[in-house]
């Protein structure tokens, strides 16, 4: 099973494939950076900025298909309520680890 759907995109793009090889060129280029920066911010304890990156990523993540809106959820409660370092860094764990794979896995299918 794939860590992505691209049902979204594709209505979106209403038939333009170079439309959808862009999101995914996209997602691809942006994606992994947002991640190392959410887990950056939770290693340095950065609630305000690690909130900020799981707000930013949570619509990219939805378009995308991937299924990761409690953990978003959790790390925006989190961030903006008592910071938990540990529980904090369960949710980017999750996050990082599926947001890459679904890179991979984009990049095999789509030749990139």
């Amino acid at each position: 099973m794939k860590n992505y759907n691209l049902e979204v995109v594709y209505e979106m793009a209403d038939g333009d494939e170079d439309f959808v090889l862009e999101m995914v060129k996209t997602f691809i280029e942006e994606l992994p950076d947002d991640v190392r920066a959410m887990k950056e911010a939770v290693d340095n304890e950065n609630a305000p900025l690690a909130y900020q990156i799981a707000h930013k990523m949570k619509p990219n993540l939805q378009v995308f298909g991937l299924d990761l809106s409690t953990e978003v959820k959790k790390m925006e409660e989190g961030s903006k309520n008592n910071f938990n370092k540990a529980a904090m860094k369960e949710y980017s764990d999750k996050i990082s680890s599926t947001v890459l794979a679904a890179c991979n896995e984009m990049k095999r299918d789509f030749n990139l």
